[in-house]
C-alpha cells in the first residue's frame, strides 16, 4: 500500500520542481552610474575606460557601440519569455560620442524570424484582382517577339 501512494507523490513533487519559474541573465549593461559619467565629446578611450568593452559594435561602418543585457524566464516545457531588456547605445561622431541612448523593451518591436516571408506594408491584392489586373496588359508581340 506505501508504495501505490509514493508513487504519485514522487511523480507530483517531480512535475512541480519541473514547473519552478528559473531566470537566466544575459548579456552586460553598466551601472547607471558608470553610464551618467559618460559626457559628450568623450573620446573612445574613456568610453572604453568608464564601460568596458561593448557588447557589439555597429555594422558597415556605423560608429556605434551597444551593451545588451536581458533577462529570461523559463517555466517547464513552455517557451522562454523576456521579462526585461536593457540597451545602451554609445553613438560616436568619428571618435568622440555625439549621444547617449537608453532603450528597454517596451521600445523593441517582435520580429518573427520563423515565418519565412517577407512582409511588405505594399497594397495587398487578392488572386482575382491581380488576374483581372493583368487583362489587356499582353499583346501577340509579347509572346512572338515581333
Amino acid at each position: 500500500m506505501k508504495k501505490f501512494f509514493g508513487m504519485p507523490l514522487l511523480v507530483a513533487s517531480l512535475f512541480v520542481a519541473g514547473c519552478t519559474p528559473q531566470v537566466d541573465v544575459h548579456g552586460y549593461v553598466p551601472e547607471a552610474e558608470d553610464v551618467a559619467s559618460v559626457a559628450v565629446g568623450d573620446s573612445q578611450g574613456v568610453v572604453l575606460a568608464k564601460l568596458g568593452e561593448p557588447t557589439t559594435r555597429g555594422l558597415e561602418g556605423t560608429n556605434a557601440w551597444y551593451y545588451i543585457s536581458s533577462k529570461v524566464r523559463r517555466v517547464g516545457p513552455f517557451a522562454p519569455q523576456e521579462i526585461e531588456r536593457q540597451i545602451v547605445a554609445v553613438t560616436f561622431s568619428g571618435s568622440r560620442v555625439a549621444m547617449v541612448e537608453h532603450y528597454g523593451l517596451e521600445d523593441g518591436r517582435l520580429i518573427d524570424l520563423s515565418r519565412n516571408q517577407t512582409v511588405t506594408d505594399g497594397r495587398r491584392l487578392t488572386f482575382f484582382e491581380q488576374f483581372l489586373g493583368n487583362v489587356g496588359n499582353f499583346s501577340a508581340e509579347t509572346f512572338l517577339g515581333g
